[in-house]
């Protein structure tokens, strides 16, 4: 096969997406999968992503597609991840860090344990899954980690200062990593989302002022789709983005050069 054309495919490649059941995670499932990825999809819902795997399975028949139930915000759940990974015995490739969670609120009105657990969601639970995940993306010549990030980890915005701290330090920690484990063929990207109509921004974006005041702040002028940010991910994982790394790609609209 040409070259070039290989470099815009992910055959021989497998993937582990976190938050793989609904909106970007799902989307990034699919877009991968038509890239010719294998999936091995985690998220908490063990009844829900069991369809989702069916569904998967059926719609891209030449692709395997694997799940796993377990928060990844918990120790326990995320060794259970990766001793399910090395019994598949499946050469892992690519990682996609996309579980995360909010709770917005005024800074004064979080207890300790609200942020915490922010933190916990977004940002300790990504790097950890990068640290378990090393050994296994060491052993592939075209191994890369995609974090999903957010535009709230670069400017303000209404999500509560938990959430665009555990947000802005994901970013941190890709350039981090993305400098340290290059030296061992791992590129690592994120990217930074603003608004996508997934199920989680569905209540914000059902209030039809506040609706038009993120549009005012958004130059192409509507909301984005999880199909858009999972291209992003998708082509910051192809071996055709092999000299990219340590980049927090915004799919945002143009909102970075409004601000909000």
């Amino acid at each position: 096969m040409n070259s070039r054309i290989d470099a815009w495919q992910l055959q021989d490649h497998t993937v582990l997406i976190t938050g793989a059941s609904k909106g970007i995670g799902y989307a990034t499932a699919r877009e991968l999968a038509g890239l010719g990825a294998d999936l091995l999809l985690v998220a908490r819902d063990d009844d829900y992503l069991e369809q989702v795997r069916v569904e998967l399975t059926d719609d891209f028949p030449g692709i395997e597609v694997l799940a796993f139930a377990a928060d990844v915000s918990v120790t326990e759940d995320r060794l259970a991840v990766f001793d399910w990974v090395a019994d598949l015995e499946t050469p892992l490739s690519l990682l996609v860090n996309n579980a995360g969670g909010n709770s917005p609120k005024a800074t004064l009105d979080y207890s300790e344990a609200d942020y915490r657990a922010i933190f916990e969601q977004n940002l300790f639970s990504a790097y950890e899954m990068c640290r378990l995940a090393h050994p296994h993306l060491i052993q592939h010549a075209h191994a890369a980690i995609v974090n999903v990030g957010s535009v709230s980890g670069i400017t303000h915005v209404r999500t509560g200062s938990p959430y665009g701290m555990s947000k802005a330090a994901l970013h941190q920690l890709t350039r981090n990593l993305a400098a340290e484990w290059a030296v061992d063929g791992i590129r690592v990207n994120a990217v930074a989302p603003w608004y996508i109509r997934t199920q989680r921004s569905e209540p914000a974006l059902a209030d039809s002022d506040y609706l038009d005041e993120v549009l005012d702040h958004t130059p192409l002028r509507r909301i984005g789709e999880p199909e858009e940010v999972a291209a992003a991910i998708a082509f910051l994982c192809l071996p055709a983005a092999s000299y990219i790394t340590g980049q927090v790609l915004a799919v945002d609209g143009g909102f970075l050069h409004y601000g909000f």
